[in-house]
């Protein structure tokens, strides 16, 4: 299961005193399991921008923080900056990044608001996708009159805020604050073969969603079109949620298009960047790369990469890593600076830095596993096994995808590369996990209980612990089962030069399903819910009848295409 992910990026109304802003920034440091990834002060607008990302209750929990200390902090009576502003904290979005969607991430926002309108009594108006009417929902429309206007702001009833309180004495230091769930907002810059910007301009106004003003005839220098209210008639561009413009980078000498992509779900990196390809040729320009301007989620990296490599006839069934490398290829992301996936992509920066057995190299893990210490053991060996098994399965099916004469196959071959990919995701991650569970019960029994409170504690933990342990080698059990499903399709329909290898993987299967049987009898013993316990043992002798049964037929046949 996809971690829950969301980032956070309150905006705060002070960027010159450094010593406060340290403050408020180290209240996100506090928070274990969330991770700061900028500090952005400015110093005319007198501002800081703050951005920090994990799971969803650890998010809110250090974005109170910040709110709390920044009205602690900063008396709004004092303040200005060239930025607009209405509060101390002047606005707070929560954006979801992986593992989540907005009307989850919508569900945190309000309970956010709800906290510092009852701890911190301040004014909070809900925005954006948060917002419980439309005139809300625009960040500028909250903010209009800014500070100075709150006074005649909170006495409209239209304008009641969604928590906290109207009561002067409040809000005269804090201001009110902004909070509401949005899309994750992407900074992209692509870069074209011109100097000049009124070409750059022109394909920019050809793919924005504002597009240009219409004139008759269309004409650059026609009439300006107005609608019956006078007002300026607009032609939209092609892509939606998408802002714009041209302009000229002296440091590197050529014209870029800036955009904004306010909604990567609707119009993806990889959508935007074939549209302007396409728009500057017309115009006789070219695209010669593209950068990143911060973060982007993994999931935008994949996407463009399989899209790519769909466009290519090629199998989207093979790595991350490799799936990346073709996106970043293909955007040119590596022309102005290189792109670093580990600083770039949000879950890459983030990922944990515990020491994982998948991370060891071939000769580090096999000395681990041979050294005095009883884990990693038959656990996570027949997971490792099972994911060597799918591995070789996978291979195949690329194989088979890419094979001369079959290229009206590709996607078939693809999809099964695809379903192949899962399987080692899951049983690669069944390796530590073992280990981990493993660690649990030693910790559990490690407990020390002298009360009757704390013997009963601890009875519970090791119970918990040991149910774990079971259902670890179980899932690895119905893994690789479920994965001689695959090998039997490959078996019959895939590369017949590359049969034994799906021969291999079988047996690959077969050990991991009996390994992981072993393991599950073994830690079963300790398991005192005996209706529980009789159904895992059902299932897993089940399961180890099957996948010899399974492994069987596929040897037969895997021998009898070696033969013919």
């Amino acid at each position: 299961m996809t971690k829950k992910l969301i980032e956070c990026v309150p905006n705060i109304s002070e960027g010159r005193d450094k010593k406060v802003i340290e403050k408020i920034v180290n209240e996100v440091k506090t928070v274990e399991g969330v991770e700061l990834l900028d500090v952005d002060p400015g110093h005319a607008t007198n501002r800081t921008v703050i951005t920090f990302v994990g799971e969803p209750e650890k998010v809110i929990t250090a974005a109170f923080l910040v709110i709390k200390k920044s009205s602690e902090l900063i008396d709004m009576s004092k303040h200005s900056g060239e930025h607009p502003r209405m509060g101390s904290t002047d606005v707070c979005p929560l954006i979801p990044v992986s593992g989540i969607s907005m009307e989850e991430v919508n569900q945190y926002a309000v309970k956010l608001s709800e906290k510092v309108g009852e701890k911190l009594r301040i004014p909070v108006f809900l925005y954006e996708n948060s917002a419980k009417n439309q005139k809300r929902k625009n960040l500028a429309n909250v903010r209009l009159g800014e500070y100075e206007g709150l006074d005649k702001k909170l006495k409209d009833p239209k304008w009641k805020p969604d928590f906290g309180s109207t009561d002067k004495d409040v809000y005269k230091k804090t201001g009110a604050t902004a909070i509401g769930a949005r899309d994750f907002l992407i900074a992209y810059n692509i870069n074209l073969n011109t100097t000049s910007t009124r070409r750059a301009n022109a394909i920019a106004f050809d793919i924005r969603e504002k597009g240009r003003i219409a004139r008759k005839n269309n004409k650059l220098t026609g009439e300006i079109l107005k609608d019956k209210n006078g007002e300026t008639i607009w032609k939209p561009g092609t892509l939606k949620h998408v802002k714009a413009i041209g302009w000229f980078i002296e440091e590197y000498g050529i014209s870029q298009i800036s955009m904004n992509l306010t909604n990567i779900n609707e119009t993806p990196i990889h959508k935007v960047f074939d549209e302007v390809c396409e728009k500057a040729q017309k115009r006789g320009v070219r695209v010669t790369g593209s950068e990143l301007v911060g973060l982007i989620p993994l999931k935008s990296m994949l996407d463009a990469g399989k899209y790519f490599l769909i466009k290519q006839q090629r199998s989207t069934g093979i790595s991350e890593k490799e799936i990346i490398k073709i996106a970043v290829k293909s955007m040119g992301l590596n022309e102005i600076s290189l792109f670093e996936p580990d600083e770039k992509i949000i879950e890459y920066k983030i990922k944990s830095k515990d020491s994982k057995l998948v991370n060891l190299g071939l000769s580090t893990f096999l000395q681990e596993t041979a050294s005095e210490s009883p884990a990693p053991g038959g656990g996570s060996i027949s997971a490792y096994v099972g994911a060597l098994g799918a591995s070789l399965t996978t291979m195949v099916a690329n194989l088979s995808s890419h094979k001369r004469g079959w290229d009206d196959r590709w996607k078939e071959f693809s999809d099964l590369a695809e379903l192949g990919q899962k399987f080692i995701v899951k049983l690669e991650k069944l390796v530590d996990d073992d280990t981990n569970a493993f660690n649990m019960i030693l910790n559990a029994f490690r407990i020390k209980a002298d009360t009757e409170d704390e013997k009963i504690e601890k009875e519970s933990k090791i119970q918990s612990a040991t149910l774990n342990a079971i259902k670890i080698p179980l899932s690895i059990m119905e893994n690789s089962y479920n994965l001689m499903n695959l090998i039997a399709k490959l078996v019959k329909k895939g590369n017949p030069n590359s049969v034994s290898d799906v021969g291999v993987a079988v047996l690959c299967a077969r050990a991991a399903v009996l390994g992981g049987y072993l393991n599950v009898m073994i830690n079963i013993k300790d398991l005192k819910d005996v209706k529980l316990k009789s159904s895992m043992i059902e299932r897993a002798e089940e399961l180890k009848l099957l996948s010899m049964e399974s492994e069987k037929k596929i040897l037969k046949d895997v021998i009898k295409t070696i033969n013919n």
